[in-house]
Order: C-alpha cells, then structure tokens, then sequence
C-alpha cells in the first residue's frame, strides 16, 4: 500500500490540497477472480452506496458536461444527457431500454420530456427501490398521477409496474418502470418475441460489464429494425446510445499502472477499453455508426473535482474504511480519475450506432 500525503493533481475549482484523502492509503490492486465474482462485488457495492449517490450526486449518476462558466452539476448532468439525444435524434415517444439505469435519473428525463417509455435495469435492488420512490415523487409532485399500472410494451408476456406521466398537448404522456436484472441477461429476459425497443441507452454502465461481446450482441437482438420513434417519424433502425468512460490508445505500460489500474480498480471495473475498441464490437454485431465517438473528456473532467470536494469529510472516508478495501479503494479511485484526465491517459466519450 501507498500513503500519500498531498494531493498534487491540479483542479480547475480550487479544491482545497489538504484533503482527508491524503491521509489515508491507497489499496494495492485487487484483481478479480472471476466475472461472476466482480459481479457481486459489483451488487454489494451499490446496495451499500446508492443512498450516498443520491445524497451526493442527486438523481443523475454520471459525469455533467460543463458548457458555461457558473453551471452547476446538476445542469452539467442533464445538458450530458442532451448531448446523447442530439447525436441519436432520439424520436419522441420512443420505447427505450435504459441499461444500468442507476437511481433512474435518465429514464425520468426521457419519459417527463420526451414521452419515452422506459424501461431501466439495474443489477442494484436498492437503486430499484430508489428509482421508484423517486419517480412516485415526482409524478405526484408534478400534478399527475403516481398510480403504477399494469403494461405490456409490445408483448403478451406479463410485464412489471409501469409508473405513468402525464401528457402534454394533448398527447400520451411517458412511462417508467425498473427492474433489478443482470445486464448480461437482458436478451434472455426481454428477446424472442416478447418485447424490442427502439432505443438501447447506457451510460457509464459498460464498462463495468465483464462480457461486452455479448452487450452489443444482446442490444442488436432486442431492438427493432424499422423504427425508433413510437410516434412513426422516423424510419430509421433501432438505436444503440453510449456514454462511457475510455482508456487513450497507445498508452505505455507505466501509464497503465500509474494512471488506469486504480481506475480499473477502485470503481470496480474489468479491463478498459479505447472508444475505436466499442467501435470494433458494435460493427461486429452488426451494428453501423450513426455518430463517431466524440471525445469530450476536456468537458467533463470537472465533475471529478467537484467530486473530490464532495468526499471531504473526515467520517465518510471513515465509513469506507469499516466497508473493506473496496470501499477506501473506490474514494481513493476519485483522485486516479483527475490525475488521468489531467495526463490524457483516461478519456470519456459518447457514441451512437443504429441497426440497419
């Protein structure tokens, strides 16, 4: 183990240099016996820290993209979610299946202001709970109602509760509803001829799977191939839309030491890949490119240094610490994120691919 004393990396917010962090040490890297066992360490994680992410990050559970001086990361994490409809053209009313929908943020968004019907899984049974306790909140805050119905996307096969809003204009309102699955089950779950989806979204959920030949498999099986609007606007095939953390091509194996295995490690992830290497996959599968990946790691990189701030407090790293290596690994795992955007070595983009 590593003890380190301050923290050198610079932060575009001024974040203080002492830091609890830097009297604590860094975990030697831990690797993962198995798929199944990173899986679970994977679940235990988020059982015991959702509440905290909801606490500290709201309801978006991923990076803001900082366009203007002032924004906060509340706006930052929406105008990210923007950023991934303007490169899909997402049709409105489309039926999309929200992958690693964390505390369903993103799935309350497209539904509210898109009239999506979303389905979000999480392999967290906890972020489930989260996820409908916040929706019912919202839906009956915001003058509709917060009754959950019975619904069957395109299928006969029992279906779970969906959570409905209220329409506008005289049109159908969104729906959401969430179900604890394994993402690597999705195609047994949801294929055949029981339900397709014009829209496959993850974001910052990939990399954490272990067996991502089989993601890209499973996302072409399950969306439909005529359209991906469920108002018939479009005619385009069903799409698959990626917001992911990267690691920068080419990188020696001292960068990879130094800067990608705390990541890799701390946040609980199998080997990360280049954006080129999703490219590779998605094509495989059978997808084709409807957007490159656009690189925005400069955009986002902020979100890690006001995260760093957030994690201050003497008693949350404390509270780690009684969690295992895991938990001080993963806190420890925000300081690696800013050095590797700082040194170019971790990157974050986002992509879209369609079914043709």
């Amino acid at each position: 183990m590593t003890t380190i004393q301050h923290d050198t990396t610079p932060a575009s917010t001024g974040v203080p240099q002492a830091h609890p962090g830097d009297q604590h040490e860094i975990p030697s890297f831990e690797a993962h016996d198995s798929s199944d066992s990173l899986k679970e360490r994977i679940k235990k994680h988020y059982e015991i820290a959702s509440d905290y992410y909801y606490s500290l990050w709201g309801q978006h559970i991923h990076h803001g993209l900082f366009r203007a001086a002032g924004e906060t990361k509340e706006q930052a994490q929406v105008n990210l979610i923007r950023l991934l409809l303007d490169v899909s053209a997402l049709a409105p009313r489309a039926r999309v299946l929200d992958v690693g929908c964390g505390v369903g943020g993103t799935s309350r968004f497209l539904a509210r202001e898109r009239a999506c019907r979303v389905t979000g899984v999480t392999i967290s049974g906890r972020q489930v709970a989260i996820a409908r306790q916040a929706t019912a909140a919202e839906i009956g805050g915001g003058g509709g109602s917060s009754t959950t119905t019975t619904t069957t996307t395109n299928s006969s096969q029992p279906d779970s509760l969906a959570m409905e809003y209220p329409g506008k204009d005289g049109k159908p309102g969104g729906a959401v509803r969430f179900l604890e699955l394994d993402a690597e089950k999705m195609a047994e779950h949801f294929g055949g001829e029981r339900e397709t989806f014009d829209c496959v979204w993850i974001s910052e959920a990939l990399s954490h799977l272990p067996n991502k030949e089989l993601f890209f498999a499973s996302s072409f099986a399950l969306l439909d191939s005529s359209s991906n609007g469920g108002d018939g606007s479009s005619s385009k095939g069903g799409l698959l839309v990626i917001a992911d953390w990267f690691k920068a091509p080419g990188l020696t194996a001292a960068q990879e030491e130094a800067d990608i295995k705390p990541i890799e490690d701390g946040m609980l992830l199998p080997r990360l890949y280049t954006a080129d290497e999703y490219v590779a996959l998605a094509e495989g599968a059978g997808f084709r490119v409807r957007r490159a990946p656009l690189d925005i790691s400069k955009d986002v990189a902020k979100t890690w240094d006001i995260s760093w701030s957030l994690v201050s407090s003497p008693s949350l790293w404390a509270f780690a610490i009684s969690q295992g290596r895991d938990g001080l690994a993963f806190l420890q795992a925000f300081r690696a994120m800013r050095r590797g955007y700082a040194n170019g070595t971790f990157r974050y983009a986002v992509m879209c691919f369609e079914k043709p």
